[in-house]
């Protein structure tokens, strides 16, 4: 029998992964907090579309409520539990799911953060595995609507990366590595850890910029100063990770050391950098997007600016490590998510850090 998968958190990356599950037979069931997506999705069903080179798909799958979850008692138990809610909604999802657990059920963070010890307090390490969804350029554009940015990767670039938290290879980590592949590439890694803090980098490079510029990320990268922050928040991110003893994988395609020497002035390593980064929002619909704390505001919600660039800061202050572009963005992104300022590019381009 098919293992009984939950999707808890319909909506980009849970809603785009989960109904390529659907599309290929598996047993899923999402649960959403969006009344109005979760009716979407009953009546019209969840209509995937791409900026260019994959035809639309719509599955119309099973869809809960957060007040119709306690069902799932008088049911068999779920085998799988993809947690793809926000990073401070992580304690009270796990907590609500975990009890609808079979024995040897798990919980998989398919999510931006480093979130998995927190699901581990409530589950236990032992039913943790982390995934992570790399340049996947995914939003949810309407209730029962989630649009791509792209089309398909393929081999040009491996989306999906599948680890558990010991490093070790196992069956259930590379079953669900087939289940996500469904949706486009993937990988089981045994350097969790080291992807993890990678995609840290990249999202505390473009999300909070994003925020509080209102920019797309074709627009930041064209913008210098814009750019050369960028990559100074990327660098103080790299080192704090190379401090803490991860084995970082490529960031945009590129060795994190460059990354990190061009945040750092080196002349040689940011004309590399440079290059690279407008050479690929260059490129057909590259870049043409907001990353997800972009869309967080302008949508109006809250952003995870704490479980981002906020955990950079925090995790360099418990090793002596400082990380000054990353804790003044954090303070910017909370100033215009409270209203005391408005996104706008001269909040980056007018900053002057020692």
């Amino acid at each position: 029998m098919k293992p009984r998968i939950a999707i808890f958190g319909a909506g980009a990356v849970g809603g785009y992964a989960g109904a390529h599950m659907v599309q290929a037979g598996e047993d899923v069931t999402f649960i959403d907090p969006w009344p109005e997506h979760v009716e979407a999705i009953r009546k019209t069903g969840l209509k995937i579309t791409h900026l260019r080179d994959v035809p639309e798909l719509t599955v119309k799958p099973r869809a809960l409520h957060l007040t119709e979850v306690q069902a799932l008692a008088k049911e068999k138990p779920i085998d799988i539990a993809f947690m793809c809610m926000k990073s401070y909604d992580t304690a009270w999802a796990t907590t609500m799911i975990a009890q609808y657990l079979a024995p040897n059920g798990y919980v998989v963070s398919l999510q931006n953060c480093i979130n998995e010890e927190e699901i581990a307090g409530i589950v236990g390490w032992g039913r943790v595995l982390g995934a992570i969804a790399s340049l996947i350029t995914v939003e949810l554009a309407e209730p029962g609507h989630v649009r791509r940015a792209a089309g398909k990767s393929g081999t040009s670039h491996t989306v999906f990366r599948v680890g558990e938290p010991h490093g070790r290879i196992s069956p259930r980590a590379e079953h669900i590595t087939k289940l996500v592949g469904l949706t486009d590439s993937a990988l089981t890694t045994s350097n969790l850890w080291g992807e993890r803090w990678s995609k840290l980098v990249a999202n505390v490079m473009g999300n909070g910029l994003s925020a509080c510029t209102g920019l797309t990320t074709r627009d930041m990268v064209a913008d210098d100063a814009i750019r050369g922050f960028a990559a100074r928040l990327g660098s103080e991110a790299i080192r704090i990770g190379q401090a803490l003893g991860y084995d970082l994988e490529e960031v945009f395609h590129l060795d994190p050391e460059i990354i990190a020497r061009a945040g750092e002035g080196d002349a040689a390593a940011r004309q590399s950098y440079d290059e690279h980064r407008l050479a690929e929002t260059s490129k057909g619909g590259g870049g043409a997007h907001r990353p997800s704390m972009g869309q967080d505001m302008v949508k109006g919600r809250r952003t995870e600016i704490e479980y981002l660039n906020g955990f950079v800061v925090d995790k360099g202050a418990t090793i002596g490590i400082d990380a000054p572009a990353n804790a003044a963005l954090t303070d910017i992104v909370k100033r215009v998510e409270r209203g005391d300022a408005k996104p706008s590019p001269e909040l980056i381009r007018g900053l002057r850090l020692n």
